[in-house]
């Protein structure tokens, strides 16, 4: 399942994890949000001990999606070492979101 992050611990959760890490940034009225949301808990199985899965409510966690510039939800952001490697901008099939996972590992 994936974990939700927010402005108090997102640099312990995502930059100092060790392994690589998919944010996604959402908002709970973001259709486009709600419909990536269960491709996101399939790839939080998928690659369960291999990835770190997480959310971040870009309501109530402001501070955060202005750090990485965050200005349209549904956006994933793929982490590795502690630096944003990839990303992508609204709603993706599962296949897309997989094959930039299979990169990161």
């Amino acid at each position: 399942m994936a974990l939700e992050v927010n402005d108090t611990n997102f640099e312990e959760v995502v930059l100092k994890s060790d392994k690589p890490v998919l944010v996604d940034f959402w908002a709970e009225w973001c259709g486009p949000c709600r419909m990536v949301a269960p491709v996101v808990e399939e790839l939080s199985q998928d690659y369960d001990g291999k990835l770190l899965v997480t959310k971040v409510d870009v309501d109530s966690s402001p501070g955060t999606a202005v750090k990485f510039g965050i200005r349209n939800i549904p956006t994933i952001l793929f982490f590795k070492n502690g630096e944003v490697v990839d990303k992508h901008v609204g709603a993706a099939p599962k296949a897309a979101l997989s094959s930039k996972v299979d990169a990161l590992l």
